[in-house]
């Protein structure tokens, strides 16, 4: 027989465990009873796009959401000022310089097919008597600087003629007359400067290597694999019809094939789905080379950064892509800014939630009220279900991107206007900032 005091230790035993017991169930059926945090739905993505656009001060924009293969395309605002026609899958939109990352995606191809290497030297593919400036040591600038931005090259070749159409200079013949008379900025692979100039050479370098038109292999290795058919160098004259303008004139609607490799592709929604599709390695879409969306510089081990750094701060150098957030991370984000010719682009991918993101927004005539390529990471993060990156303190505007082909206007008080700032009259302008 148990005395009074086991008794009631027994009792007190019982009642802590029955408690502990009915503490875990009503745990569990609370726990159950909430909704488990889910990615938002497109619908949501609609309404943050629609605010996106209103603060923009923009005139246009697509909104292009590829998510495990399921694809939103929306139109907001107009094609043109006061057309009263909102843009669509089918409406035409310059790339500006996401055309990068298709030439970044040839140099994959064809150095998985063994037309070239990584570490082949430009100068292999420069036209006869064409000298390549090198690095100290003779180090030459390799097919890999071109694409990552650490040729040491300058951002453009100058000077621009006058009242050329957009991303129709320089043509070939024009940066290789350029190209031998230039002294590197800093030595290979040492250095990020964004320079068009490196990726126009790169694809110089391609097209040498293939014994074809840069044009050429674009469309034979990406655009007919993937049924691109409404990306173009040579716009027809129904696709300049579709081509979305801005709130100022920027010009013809022409062939572009002179920068195609740096800024010329012109495109649509619906084939951007496709391209994302493709990048997002869906299961319908052909392979994409492994190395295409590597990492191959440490922006922290190089001696400087410039001109990368539109969308935040890049943790790692790709071929035409930068790296946002930890590689651990599952908030880490590869991306490509683009602008110019009345356009901003922009293109992010979540590789770790299959989810990506395709903006393209026509400049209009206000002042935006939030970042562009900000709001665009945050809203791909909402998408993917992962939480967002830290702001950038000092991020670039998204909304106002000159390019070479874009010279200064004057302004009424004796100043040049290029893009959002002024500079002394007779003065030559800095180098605008266009991703």
């Amino acid at each position: 027989m148990e005395t009074p005091a086991i008794a009631s230790q027994t009792s007190l035993a019982q009642r802590a465990r029955a408690t502990a017991l009915l503490t875990t169930v009503l745990f569990i059926a609370f726990a159950i009873s909430l909704p488990a945090q889910q990615p938002i739905t497109f619908a949501d993505a609609d309404l943050r796009a629609q605010t996106l656009f209103q603060q923009s001060a923009i005139t246009g924009m697509v909104l292009v959401i590829v998510r495990n293969n399921e694809v939103f395309i929306k139109g907001y605002g107009e094609t043109f000022p006061a057309s009263g026609h909102t843009p669509g899958s089918a409406s035409e939109i310059r790339l500006c310089s996401l055309s990068k990352v298709f030439a970044a995606d040839l140099l994959t191809r064809l150095a998985a097919a063994g037309a070239v290497a990584l570490d082949d030297p430009l100068q292999r593919y420069a036209p006869r008597r064409a000298k390549v400036p090198e690095g100290p040591g003779n180090t030459p600038i390799t097919l890999e600087n071109l694409a990552t931005h650490t040729s040491g090259l300058p951002r453009e070749v100058l000077p621009s003629p006058a009242k050329v159409p957009h991303f129709t200079f320089p043509n070939y013949a024009q940066r290789w007359a350029w190209l031998p008379n230039q002294t590197l900025k800093a030595p290979p692979g040492t250095t990020a400067l964004y320079s068009n100039a490196g990726f126009d050479l790169l694809g110089d370098a391609l097209a040498s290597a293939a014994h074809k038109p840069y044009a050429q292999l674009l469309h034979e290795n990406i655009l007919l694999p993937l049924d691109m058919w409404d990306t173009t160098l040579f716009p027809s004259a129904d696709q300049c019809t579709r081509l979305m303008q801005p709130a100022s004139d920027q010009g013809p609607c022409t062939s572009t094939e002179a920068t195609g490799a740096s800024s010329g592709i012109y495109s649509t929604g619906a084939d951007m789905a496709k391209f994302l599709k493709y990048l997002l390695h869906a299961p319908t879409s052909p392979a994409q080379p492994a190395a295409a969306l590597s990492v191959y510089f440490d922006p922290a081990k190089l001696k400087s950064v410039q001109g990368l750094s539109h969308a935040g701060d890049p943790t790692g150098i790709g071929l035409a892509w930068m790296q946002l957030g930890a590689s651990t991370s599952a908030s880490v984000i590869l991306e490509k800014t683009g602008g110019g010719a009345g356009f901003t682009t922009y293109i992010a991918l979540s590789p770790t939630r299959q989810t990506g993101v395709f903006l393209a927004a026509t400049w209009g005539k206000g002042d935006p009220q939030v970042n562009f390529f900000a709001e665009s990471n945050n809203l791909l993060a909402a998408l993917a279900n992962v939480p967002p990156l830290p702001p950038k303190v000092h991020i670039a505007r998204a909304s106002r991107h000159v390019t070479r082909r874009q010279r200064p206007r004057l302004c009424n008080k004796g100043t040049a206007l290029a893009g959002p700032q002024c500079v002394a009259k007779n003065r030559r302008p800095s180098a605008p900032a266009k991703p």
